[in-house]
């Protein structure tokens, strides 16, 4: 039970790593400037919604979880 539980955690930190990294070099690879990604400036006003960028993370996370769950 605790071996299962700790292997669960060591998996989490994993993909916490991958993701930290993924966000420290997002701006070097152009991740949230995509083209499809949404923003709107006016005045004092912004709203940005990165919906190309929230889909190819998607494609990758379900892709790692398909690795990683065999």
């Amino acid at each position: 039970m605790m071996d299962q539980f700790g292997k669960t955690i060591l998996g989490i930190g994993v993909i916490l790593v991958i993701v930290g990294l993924l966000m420290m070099l997002g701006n070097k690879l152009g991740i949230g400037k995509l083209p499809g990604d949404i923003y709107y400036e006016k005045g004092n006003f912004r709203f940005f919604f990165p919906i190309t960028t929230s889909i190819i993370i998607s494609v990758i996370l379900s892709l790692l979880l398909k690795i990683f769950r065999r």
